[in-house]
């Protein structure tokens, strides 16, 4: 009952709600979320509808999509802050992109007070539309206060006594001549109370100590001017302090007097100190947000100038929180949240600062340390107090944190530099492994620098079509029969010539960069296998690389559907492969993806089999096809007695499961005779070819003789 009300009176007069998305059924969903609040809904299909929205209505919240044809969110933002008819209006964005750093940034510098990522929780948005509706409405409210201020000044005599504001008529003496009702309820008084005292009794703020003729009141008398304090503290009749508004201007020279004007500003500032607070709290944990945390660092770093102390920045992300709050579900992910704020303010000292400033990661200012080892250890404390088995809703589940560490003032001087150092060296810990702590270096800015340059490149050569397929011949060992071929993705640079798949290819998975070409891909390899099919004959094989965000995209199977359809293709020459990694990540999706594959009939094969989780399980439960075996044993396996009996398990392996077994990297005569004295299927590598371009490819023998290798390399 209590939620229903405070519900019915944080919006007293319903505000128009605007949501802004280019796709009418995100539109349309939207408006079945959210037609039955407490406001009026608006809906528009293009940055350019919602500009004459803006204009037509008075909006008091805009939901606005980032990626729109045309005009985007981020510029209707900067043309809403322009006006100053919607530059105070409150906005939040909605995305389905991925919500990288640069893109929150980005979102907060254009105006916005939000950024939520799609898909989100329906309550969440409701609460915040909710709350950023009644501050809107209260912003409403103080400006109209300020207004009656103005207004006040100019009310004359006649109705002083029906003023809503304190007023005082007080004379040259400074006693007061006249006081109206409402000054006298203010001070906790009667009128009579107040007339023949003195005005500066009643002030503690501004005070005067050198006498009435001496105070500001009465020197701005003398020069005819206005008076006024913003900040001024009334003493009351009662012993109490009253914050107030003066504004005191002389009356007309005949009447040797000046009319002083007070607004109670004790409900204005209660409401700003809440409206401060909401700004810098995060709303779930109770801890700062970003901009809380901004400010205290600015603090800190303002105080340490003086001082000369050293202070850090600990940045802690959550390790496997994702996989946790994707099958628990977000209201178990949110009670995760807020026991972990807990745990690690409880960890702090006092005067240290903690912050959650979104999703899964916190922030910790260290205040004070006496050497950079200090706030290592504090970092090895908080990974242990997080690195426990926790139990919600009955469920066991083991988290884990990564913390990385700049130090003042050898990591950065200034806000932003000491959280962008954290930041990276939080990642180089989850690079080294995770659970772990690492301090910020110079190198690692080298290396953040230098990924920035490389991405942007990879955006210039997908655009410019830069990259092409090449293809490496599989054999029968037994035979020397032609198998098919594996399309390998390669990058000429136009400036730097050839980068090496394995600088390039993890940063497209990092980036989703990948997706771009995964059509792409799927197409280019589809086509030039139709080729091969009339050059080489049905059974001819190609497989195709597919990255595990490539593997969890739900339009997988549709893509591949439609590429071998537009190419005659039967799916069993089709081959798709993925790493073990890909198949472990989320078990159920893996388990309906290969489901959906193997309706469709293509081939499914693990690449670098041995060198990820190499679980027997997943062999019993996931139906496959292949097993290729990881080139670093193939290239070990004859100096290797460990090598070589992990390549021997694997054969014989695949043998027992009905499995085709291809290795990988074969260089010399002498490793190709091991595998076929124990029986390997295929093979392909260097010893044969390499990856060569579609021309080469096409000149490959059918039937190859393992007297006359290697065959042409192409161009």
């Amino acid at each position: 009952m209590a939620q229903a009300q405070s519900k019915n009176a944080a919006v007293p007069a319903k505000q128009v709600l605007l949501v802004v998305d280019d796709r009418i059924e995100n539109l349309e969903a939207m408006q079945a979320l959210l037609e039955d609040g407490d406001w009026l809904l608006r809906c528009a299909s293009s940055g350019e509808e919602a500009l004459r929205c803006l204009l037509e209505e008075d909006v008091g919240l805009v939901l606005l999509d980032v990626q729109m044809p045309g005009m985007d969110g981020f510029e209707v933002a900067r043309l809403m802050r322009g006006n100053p008819r919607t530059r105070l209006t409150p906005i939040i964005f909605v995305s389905a992109i991925a919500q990288t750093h640069d893109a929150v940034l980005r979102g907060y510098s254009s105006g916005a007070v939000d950024f939520v990522l799609k898909p989100f929780d329906s309550s969440v948005l409701r609460h915040k539309i909710q709350s950023l509706l009644e501050h809107e409405h209260n912003r409403c409210e103080l400006q109209t206060l300020s207004q009656q201020l103005e207004r006040a000044r100019a009310f004359n005599a006649s109705v002083l006594a029906n003023a809503a504001e304190g007023i005082l008529v007080v004379g040259e003496d400074g006693r007061i001549q006249f006081a109206n009702p409402a000054m006298a309820q203010m001070l906790d008084g009667e009128v009579g109370d107040l007339e023949g005292v003195d005005l500066l009794s009643f002030l503690k703020n501004p005070a005067s100590e050198d006498g009435w003729q001496q105070s500001e009141f009465y020197l701005h008398f003398k020069r005819e001017a206005t008076y006024r304090v913003h900040e001024a503290i009334m003493r009351t009749l009662k012993g109490g302090c009253l914050p107030v508004a003066l504004s005191c201007s002389p009356l007309p020279r005949p009447q040797r007097a000046m009319v002083l004007i007070a607004l109670d500003m004790s409900v204005v500032r209660n409401l700003h100190a809440q409206l401060e607070s909401q700004a810098v709290t995060d709303a779930l944990t109770g801890l700062l947000n970003r901009r809380g945390f901004h400010q205290a660092l600015e603090s800190a770093l303002a105080r340490i100038e003086r001082s000369g102390q050293r202070v850090a920045v600990l940045y802690l992300d959550l390790d496997g929180f994702k996989r946790i709050n994707d099958s628990l579900g977000h209201d178990v992910g949110d009670q995760l949240l807020r026991r972990v704020g807990e745990q690690l303010k409880a960890c702090l000292r006092p005067y240290d600062s903690l912050a959650r400033i979104g999703g899964d990661e916190f922030t910790a200012l260290l205040d004070n340390l006496g050497h950079p080892e200090d706030a290592a250890k504090v970092a090895e404390k908080l990974i242990e107090l997080v690195s426990v088995r926790h139990n919600l809703d009955g469920v066991d589940f083991t988290l884990g944190a990564s913390v990385g560490i700049a130090c003042f003032p050898e990591c950065g001087q200034s806000v932003e530099g000491l959280l962008r150092s954290a930041d990276m060296a939080m990642y180089e810990a989850k690079r080294a492994g995770r659970q772990q702590y690492r301090f910020f270096s110079p190198e690692m800015n080298g290396r953040a620098r230098s990924r920035l340059m490389l991405e942007e490149s990879l955006r210039h050569a997908i655009e410019n079509d830069d990259f092409v397929l090449v293809y490496q011949p599989q054999f029968h060992l037994d035979s020397g029969r032609l198998r098919g071929f594996e399309a390998l993705l390669r990058w000429q640079h136009r400036v730097a010539g050839t980068v090496a798949p394995n600088v390039f290819i993890p940063l497209l998975e990092e980036t989703r960069l990948i997706n771009r070409l995964g059509e792409w891909i799927f197409r280019e390899g589809a086509r030039q296998l139709a080729e091969f099919k009339q050059q080489f004959g049905e059974d001819m094989v190609l497989s195709l690389n597919v990255s595990p965000v490539q593997f969890g995209m739900p339009q997988l199977v549709t893509d591949l559907q439609r590429v071998l359809d537009a190419h005659g293709l039967k799916p069993s020459q089709l081959e798709v492969e993925v790493t073990e990694s890909a198949l472990m990540q989320d078990l159920e999706l893996t388990q309906a993806q290969l489901r959906q594959l193997r309706e469709l009939g293509v081939k499914i094969a693990i690449d670098d089999f041995g060198t990820g989780y190499s679980s027997l399980a997943y062999l019993r439960h996931f139906e496959l096809d292949t097993l290729k075996i990881d080139r670093l044993f193939v290239s070990n396996m004859l100096d290797s007695p460990r090598d070589a009996a992990v390549v021997s398990t694997i054969i014989d392996l695949g043998r027992h499961l009905g499995l085709e077994v291809i290795a990988e990297g074969v260089e010399t005569q002498e490793q190709r005779e091991w595998l076929t004295r124990h029986h390997c299927n295929i093979m392909q590598g260097f010893l044969v070819a390499p990856g060569v371009p579609a021309g080469t490819a096409m000149q490959v023998p059918a039937q190859l003789d393992w007297s006359k290798l290697p065959l042409p390399r192409g161009e």
